[in-house]
């Protein structure tokens, strides 16, 4: 056994047996079934060796760690025009917040909170009816987790759109300052889909891989996105990447991450692996409680926080 295998067999054993757990999403009706005791840890090193663990075979909702992918998509289809429709800065409110929109006329302050993602969602909709976007979002997935199962939960999307009433305010309110350009009930809608796709942690870790290493997929040899891309997308993700919890994240963790409400967080390790790592109840900022612990744990015992060891 390598002494990944070993930190990920450990760290899911510990994880397994703590009691303090989180808060499992309850806003969105399909999430609060989700069984809190559930635990899951995917690593893939620059090798291309799997250290799995717990439930790690298991499809959860990933939720806003979508929206790693869709910048990458919109990054890809108009550049760094993108940041004239959406910042790059931290928050510091809650993933659903509208008050900074107000101040700001309608600019989201980055892509990974919701009225940014929405944004993104919008470019990416531009020229395609709602399902070619949808389909290309969902086929992108699939090609860097190289897995052409993955797919849309529809019943986590049906409840996202009954009770997304605070995303359909952001999205009006950005609509309203010529932020969004197509129709909102479309924008919505892939929005809605996109973050219901559900995925295992080993699928997640597989797609995040790209990130990993400086743009290519190692199992290729492919470039899905130039090294300075990639680069500038960890930089976003680690400031950015937990809402009003980033900074504590960057602190304990010291790697880019995104997390999703579903409890599942891909973090990055550049130059090293790619993780995955799921647990369904939150914390108060909403990111998995267990799951950030689990990544500290793994951070220190493996030396690869970006800040050094």
């Amino acid at each position: 056994m390598t002494e990944l295998e070993r930190a990920v067999e450990e760290i899911c054993e510990e994880m397994r047996q703590r009691p303090d757990r989180g808060e499992v999403a309850t806003y969105i009706p399909e999430l609060a079934r989700v069984d809190p005791q559930a635990f899951g840890l995917v690593v893939i090193d620059a090798d291309g060796t799997v250290a799995a663990g717990g439930d790690s075979d298991v499809a959860f909702s990933i939720q806003s760690i979508s929206k790693v992918f869709t910048l990458t998509l919109a990054l890809g289809m108009v550049g760094d025009r993108l940041w004239r429709r959406v910042g790059r800065e931290p928050s510091g409110s809650p993933f659903n917040s509208i008050v900074q929109l107000e101040r700001e006329r309608g600019i989201p302050r980055n892509p990974f909170i919701n009225a940014g993602a929405i944004a993104v969602t919008d470019v990416i909709l531009s020229g395609h009816q709602p399902r070619e976007a949808l389909g290309e979002i969902l086929r992108f997935m699939q090609f860097v987790a190289d897995d052409s199962s993955i797919a849309i939960d529809e019943r986590v999307a049906a409840s996202e759109q009954r009770t997304g009433f605070r995303n359909s305010a952001l999205a009006n309110y950005m609509k309203s300052f010529g932020v969004i350009e197509n129709p909102v009930d479309f924008t919505l809608g892939v929005y809605f889909h996109h973050c219901a796709i559900a995925m295992t942690c080993r699928q997640l870790a597989k797609a995040g891989r790209f990130l990993a290493h400086s743009g290519r997929n190692p199992a290729t040899g492919h470039f899905v996105v130039q090294p300075e891309r990639a680069r500038r997308i960890n930089a976003v993700m680690l400031t950015c990447g937990h809402y009003d919890g980033s900074g504590e994240f960057a602190y304990r963790v010291g790697l880019p991450g995104k997390s999703g409400v579903g409890g599942g967080i891909l973090a990055i390790a550049p130059g090293k692996a790619s993780i995955a790592v799921w647990s369904p109840g939150l914390d108060e900022a909403g990111n998995s409680h267990l799951g950030r612990i689990a990544l500290e744990a793994l951070t220190k015992r493996m030396g690869w926080s970006i800040f050094g060891v």
